[in-house]
């Protein structure tokens, strides 16, 4: 049963997770619950490249499959790097697509979820009559221009119309300190949030309305907050599991 933090609208908790509808389609926000792992990465940790057991993560994988309604093997996901490619899926991937490089995945095919893996960054979700996309935003990403890139590949896969956006769980400015180096990228944003810390999901939503996002919508949550909610990555100090932003065509 998911804990009593009141969502703002269009977010709602479905079971244990967040979910909100996009235009033609769905999204979803994972908790770190509802899953099958244990220690550090308790407990529906989704993250691959952890030190968690394989055969829990795959059950994990197939339980987050459930919710969208699909088959493990039909989730789109690349191995993130905190940079800004975002893969185009156009055609089904083969059962035997060996796993690349990017921050985010668009497509236009129904039935294959588009994802992103999260313990700290922002998830951010966009959708657009016939096409979904996902990226993963952290700071990086955010100052190389993902979401632009995200809203590109939405575009080239045949997005039409006003575009949604959904800003998922991160690392907030309550909570996310960072050195000047970050600060100094981000200088003409206005996002410092007192002596040291910044206020991510700002800096996105500004990138998403500079991109033409029509309606930007922000669950508010922090990740570092809520360990009952939410892996962190800063707050476990990197030993810890991996929830994710999920969005589909219905």
């Amino acid at each position: 049963m998911a804990v009593a933090t009141t969502l703002p609208a269009p977010f709602r908790w479905e079971g244990e997770h967040v979910g909100a509808p996009l235009p033609g389609g769905r999204a979803l926000f994972a908790t770190r619950r509802g899953g099958v792992s244990s220690g550090p990465y308790e407990s529906l940790n989704l993250g691959r490249m952890t030190a968690d057991d394989s055969e829990a993560v795959a059950e994990n994988h197939a339980r987050l499959a459930a919710a969208a309604g699909c088959a493990p093997g039909d989730l789109l996901y690349g191995r993130q790097v905190h940079g800004t490619d975002v893969r185009r899926v156009t055609g089904s991937p083969p059962p035997d697509r060996a796993v690349t490089e990017e921050d985010g995945q668009a497509t236009a095919l129904a039935g294959h979820p588009a994802l992103v893996f999260v313990a700290d960054c922002l998830p951010v979700l966009l959708a657009a009559e016939g096409a979904v996309a996902a990226v993963h935003a952290g700071w990086r990403g955010l100052a190389g221009g993902v979401i632009a890139e995200g809203v590109a590949a939405l575009r080239a896969v045949g997005g039409t119309g006003e575009i949604t956006a959904l800003i998922g769980p991160g690392a907030r400015g309550c909570c996310y300190e960072t050195g000047e180096e970050v600060h100094a990228a981000f200088a003409a944003d206005g996002a410092r949030v007192g002596e040291r810390n910044l206020d991510l999901a700002l800096i996105a939503r500004r990138r998403l309305e500079a991109a033409g996002a029509a309606a930007v919508h922000d669950v508010g949550l922090c990740t570092i907050c809520h360990p009952e909610l939410f892996f962190s990555h800063r707050r476990d100090r990197g030993i810890t599991g991996r929830q994710a932003g999920i969005a589909w065509r219905t």
